[in-house]
């Protein structure tokens, strides 16, 4: 069962979520108000994913982002995967919590169902984002097309099914949902995956889709 940290300043928000999350079989193992609270609750609570707000006191949820996450890899230990959620649909938000290693940008206008959805990407390892900020990912890091013949030998490196794996990426689908597409198990597209960050150069799943629509694949 995946164990879900909620970190948000309003307490009815907190509980709302718990409902939700309970109610869809997840176990949330602790509440957080602040970063820092954030940040202290992890190694006790041990969550495979947190809801991390952004707007708190004491600490932002970018910053308890950047720090939850160092500690993990300075700690060797299993790093949880952070889905933000937020009231505020801004540009500096998205792209900070996505340098901070975010796992996952939802805004909190979203539904019940998106909720859920969101925290059941993010725990199986895929990168996820609203759909309305997607555009503006694709905008700010590929403003357009490229043609460099070394990205040509790059692509070429790919496979058939790599690439329609890619294509598929970059239409913002989850492993499951490609696994569904390509009649192929998950464990199959998670390799494929796998070969197609290593063969791109690429860090996740988000870098992956922008390189695909930079370079007129997607």
């Amino acid at each position: 069962m995946t164990r879900v940290l909620i970190v948000d300043d309003h307490a009815a928000m907190r509980a709302g979520f718990r409902v939700i999350l309970e109610a869809s079989g997840f176990d949330v193992v602790g509440e957080a108000a602040t970063g820092a609270e954030a940040a202290d609750a992890v190694a006790e609570a041990r969550p495979d994913v947190i809801c991390m707000d952004v707007q708190m006191p004491d600490m932002d949820g970018i910053e308890a982002t950047r720090r939850i996450l160092a500690r993990a890899a300075a700690e060797e230990a299993p790093a949880p995967r952070i889905l933000i959620v937020t009231t505020f649909d801004r540009d500096d938000h998205l792209f900070a919590a996505l340098d901070a290693g975010a796992s996952g940008f939802l805004l909190k206008n979203a539904g019940p169902e998106q909720l859920v959805g969101a925290v059941r990407v993010v725990a199986a390892g895929d990168a996820l984002l609203a759909p309305e900020v997607t555009r503006r990912v694709i905008e700010r890091f590929a403003p357009a097309p490229a043609s460099d013949h070394s990205d040509a030998r790059i692509y070429g490196e790919l496979t058939e099914r790599e690439t329609e794996v890619l294509r598929l990426l970059a239409q913002a689908l989850s492993n499951a949902e490609i696994a569904q597409r390509l009649y192929i198990g998950e464990a199959t597209v998670k390799t494929h995956v796998s070969n197609i960050l290593l063969k791109l150069g690429v860090r996740d799943r988000v870098a992956a889709v922008v390189h695909a629509h930079r370079h007129g694949l997607a």
